[in-house]
Protein backbone atom coordinates (compact mmCIF):
# COMPACT_ATOMS: atom_id res chain seq x y z
CA UNK A 1 0.00 0.00 0.00
CA UNK A 2 2.86 2.47 0.91
CA UNK A 3 5.58 3.05 -1.71
CA UNK A 4 8.35 5.90 -2.98
CA UNK A 5 7.66 6.98 -6.71
CA UNK A 6 9.55 9.34 -8.19
CA UNK A 7 6.94 12.15 -10.24
CA UNK A 8 8.26 14.52 -13.09
CA UNK A 9 6.43 18.13 -13.13
CA UNK A 10 6.42 21.96 -14.00
CA UNK A 11 5.54 23.67 -11.67
CA UNK A 12 4.99 27.76 -11.23
CA UNK A 13 7.03 29.90 -8.58
CA UNK A 14 5.26 33.07 -7.98
CA UNK A 15 7.66 36.51 -7.03
CA UNK A 16 6.41 35.56 -3.54
CA UNK A 17 8.99 32.92 -3.01
CA UNK A 18 11.97 34.78 -5.10
CA UNK A 19 13.35 35.68 -1.87
CA UNK A 20 13.40 32.26 -0.85
CA UNK A 21 16.26 29.53 -2.28
CA UNK A 22 15.08 27.78 -5.29
CA UNK A 23 14.76 24.43 -3.34
CA UNK A 24 12.91 25.57 -0.57
CA UNK A 25 10.46 27.61 -3.05
CA UNK A 26 9.84 24.38 -5.02
CA UNK A 27 9.34 22.33 -2.31
CA UNK A 28 6.71 24.69 -0.58
CA UNK A 29 4.92 24.79 -4.04
CA UNK A 30 4.60 20.89 -4.58
CA UNK A 31 3.44 20.37 -0.97
CA UNK A 32 0.63 22.43 -1.49
CA UNK A 33 -0.05 21.14 -4.78
CA UNK A 34 0.29 17.28 -3.87
CA UNK A 35 0.12 16.79 -0.23
CA UNK A 36 -3.10 14.96 1.39
CA UNK A 37 -4.78 14.60 -2.52
CA UNK A 38 -4.94 11.76 -4.87
CA UNK A 39 -2.94 10.92 -7.77
CA UNK A 40 -4.33 9.35 -10.49
CA UNK A 41 -1.57 6.89 -11.04
CA UNK A 42 0.13 6.88 -7.79
CA UNK A 43 -2.67 7.10 -5.49
CA UNK A 44 -2.99 9.50 -1.70
CA UNK A 45 0.39 11.67 -1.76
CA UNK A 46 1.33 11.44 1.92
CA UNK A 47 4.72 13.41 2.09
CA UNK A 48 6.72 14.93 -0.55
CA UNK A 49 10.40 13.56 0.69
CA UNK A 50 12.94 15.35 -2.16
CA UNK A 51 13.32 17.17 -4.72
CA UNK A 52 16.23 15.82 -7.37
CA UNK A 53 15.88 17.58 -10.34
CA UNK A 54 15.40 21.18 -10.96
CA UNK A 55 15.82 22.55 -14.41
CA UNK A 56 16.54 25.98 -15.39
CA UNK A 57 13.89 28.70 -15.11
CA UNK A 58 11.43 29.88 -17.35
CA UNK A 59 9.78 32.99 -18.06
CA UNK A 60 6.19 33.02 -19.72
CA UNK A 61 4.92 36.82 -21.19
CA UNK A 62 2.54 38.30 -19.21
CA UNK A 63 3.00 36.34 -16.00
CA UNK A 64 5.54 37.07 -12.96
CA UNK A 65 6.37 33.34 -11.82
CA UNK A 66 9.14 31.50 -12.84
CA UNK A 67 8.23 27.92 -13.96
CA UNK A 68 10.74 24.74 -13.79
CA UNK A 69 10.43 21.40 -14.61
CA UNK A 70 11.33 18.94 -11.48
CA UNK A 71 11.42 15.31 -10.34
CA UNK A 72 10.64 15.15 -6.84
CA UNK A 73 9.75 11.73 -4.49
CA UNK A 74 6.68 11.56 -2.75
CA UNK A 75 5.61 8.87 -0.17
CA UNK A 76 1.94 7.67 -1.54
CA UNK A 77 -0.63 5.39 -0.20
CA UNK A 78 -2.52 3.37 -2.82
CA UNK A 79 -4.69 0.56 -2.09
CA UNK A 80 -4.53 -2.63 -4.12
CA UNK A 81 -7.35 -5.28 -4.93
CA UNK A 82 -7.22 -8.80 -2.62
CA UNK A 83 -4.27 -6.95 -0.70
CA UNK A 84 -4.71 -7.86 2.81
CA UNK A 85 -3.70 -5.58 5.78
CA UNK A 86 -3.57 -4.89 9.36
CA UNK A 87 -6.54 -1.86 10.64
CA UNK A 88 -8.50 -0.48 13.71
CA UNK A 89 -12.41 -0.16 13.78
CA UNK A 90 -12.61 3.68 13.65
CA UNK A 91 -16.32 3.31 13.80
CA UNK A 92 -19.16 1.06 13.80
CA UNK A 93 -22.34 1.73 12.05
CA UNK A 94 -25.71 -0.43 11.89
CA UNK A 95 -24.85 -1.49 7.95
CA UNK A 96 -20.94 -2.40 8.99
CA UNK A 97 -17.70 -1.41 10.33
CA UNK A 98 -14.89 1.22 8.95
CA UNK A 99 -11.70 0.18 9.08
CA UNK A 100 -8.96 3.05 9.27
CA UNK A 101 -5.93 1.71 6.76
CA UNK A 102 -3.70 4.65 6.49
CA UNK A 103 -5.02 7.92 5.73
CA UNK A 104 -8.28 6.35 4.86
CA UNK A 105 -11.06 4.47 6.02
CA UNK A 106 -12.64 1.04 4.51
CA UNK A 107 -15.62 -0.44 4.97
CA UNK A 108 -16.84 -3.76 6.07
CA UNK A 109 -20.28 -4.38 5.10
CA UNK A 110 -22.13 -6.85 8.04
CA UNK A 111 -22.34 -9.53 5.57
CA UNK A 112 -18.51 -9.41 5.37
CA UNK A 113 -17.89 -9.15 8.90
CA UNK A 114 -18.09 -12.92 9.35
CA UNK A 115 -20.12 -15.86 7.86
CA UNK A 116 -22.34 -15.54 11.23
CA UNK A 117 -25.85 -13.50 11.32
CA UNK A 118 -24.59 -10.36 12.73
CA UNK A 119 -26.60 -7.96 14.85
CA UNK A 120 -26.34 -4.37 15.56
CA UNK A 121 -26.19 -3.18 19.11
CA UNK A 122 -26.89 1.18 19.12
CA UNK A 123 -26.26 1.11 23.33
CA UNK A 124 -23.12 -0.05 22.83
CA UNK A 125 -22.01 0.29 19.44
CA UNK A 126 -21.64 -3.26 18.72
CA UNK A 127 -21.70 -5.60 16.08
CA UNK A 128 -22.46 -9.32 17.32
CA UNK A 129 -22.50 -12.88 15.73
CA UNK A 130 -25.67 -14.65 17.11
CA UNK A 131 -24.35 -18.15 16.97
CA UNK A 132 -20.59 -17.17 17.57
CA UNK A 133 -21.13 -14.71 20.00
CA UNK A 134 -18.24 -12.71 18.12
CA UNK A 135 -18.14 -8.85 19.23
CA UNK A 136 -16.63 -6.50 16.70
CA UNK A 137 -16.12 -2.40 18.59
CA UNK A 138 -14.57 0.74 18.16
CA UNK A 139 -10.32 0.29 18.61
CA UNK A 140 -10.46 -3.26 17.78
CA UNK A 141 -7.38 -4.72 15.51
CA UNK A 142 -8.24 -6.92 12.41
CA UNK A 143 -6.66 -7.97 9.43
CA UNK A 144 -8.92 -7.29 6.10
CA UNK A 145 -8.53 -7.74 2.49
CA UNK A 146 -9.81 -5.44 -0.03
CA UNK A 147 -13.01 -6.06 -2.47
CA UNK A 148 -13.94 -3.03 -4.51
CA UNK A 149 -11.72 0.34 -5.19
CA UNK A 150 -13.42 3.86 -6.14
CA UNK A 151 -10.69 6.66 -5.67
CA UNK A 152 -12.15 10.00 -6.30
CA UNK A 153 -9.95 13.50 -6.30
CA UNK A 154 -11.47 13.73 -3.10
CA UNK A 155 -9.97 11.49 0.17
CA UNK A 156 -13.60 11.62 1.52
CA UNK A 157 -15.32 10.63 -1.76
CA UNK A 158 -13.21 7.75 -2.14
CA UNK A 159 -14.52 4.42 -1.26
CA UNK A 160 -12.83 1.36 -0.23
CA UNK A 161 -14.63 -2.05 0.30
CA UNK A 162 -13.56 -5.27 2.47
CA UNK A 163 -14.17 -8.21 3.44
CA UNK A 164 -13.02 -10.11 6.52
CA UNK A 165 -14.88 -13.57 6.15
CA UNK A 166 -11.84 -15.36 4.42
CA UNK A 167 -9.63 -17.52 6.42
CA UNK A 168 -7.26 -16.14 8.51
CA UNK A 169 -8.90 -12.78 8.72
CA UNK A 170 -10.62 -10.94 11.13
CA UNK A 171 -10.35 -9.47 14.43
CA UNK A 172 -6.96 -10.64 15.84
CA UNK A 173 -8.53 -12.09 18.96
CA UNK A 174 -10.55 -14.03 16.62
CA UNK A 175 -7.78 -15.47 14.19
CA UNK A 176 -5.68 -16.24 17.27
CA UNK A 177 -8.51 -18.18 19.34
CA UNK A 178 -8.80 -20.30 15.69
CA UNK A 179 -5.03 -20.32 15.72
CA UNK A 180 -5.12 -22.37 19.13
CA UNK A 181 -8.12 -24.81 18.53
CA UNK A 182 -10.66 -22.74 20.21
CA UNK A 183 -14.29 -22.41 18.71
CA UNK A 184 -14.82 -21.47 15.49
CA UNK A 185 -18.05 -19.13 14.26
CA UNK A 186 -20.68 -21.52 13.02
CA UNK A 187 -22.06 -21.29 9.89
CA UNK A 188 -26.12 -20.96 9.77
CA UNK A 189 -27.30 -23.70 7.67
CA UNK A 190 -30.76 -22.94 5.68
CA UNK A 191 -33.00 -25.90 6.28
CA UNK A 192 -34.52 -27.50 3.66
CA UNK A 193 -38.50 -27.69 3.23
CA UNK A 194 -38.19 -31.71 3.56
CA UNK A 195 -35.84 -31.00 7.01
CA UNK A 196 -38.69 -28.51 8.35
CA UNK A 197 -41.85 -30.69 7.29
CA UNK A 198 -39.82 -33.69 9.35
CA UNK A 199 -39.14 -31.62 12.11
CA UNK A 200 -42.95 -30.04 12.29
CA UNK A 201 -44.30 -33.66 11.81
CA UNK A 202 -41.57 -34.97 14.94
CA UNK A 203 -43.15 -32.11 16.96
CA UNK A 204 -46.56 -33.10 16.36
CA UNK A 205 -46.04 -36.62 17.30
CA UNK A 206 -44.67 -35.58 20.26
Amino acid sequence: MYKLVTVKDTVRVPPTMFGKKIDESVIEVLRQKYENRIDTDHGVVLAISKVSEIGPGRIIPGDGAVYHDLAFEALTFQPRLHETFMGKVSEIAQFGAFIRMGPMDGLVHVSQVTDDFISYNEKTGTLSGKESGKVLKEGDQVRAKVVTISMKPVITDSKIGLTMRQPGLGKIEWIDNEKKGGPKAKKLVKKTKEEKAEEKEKKGSE
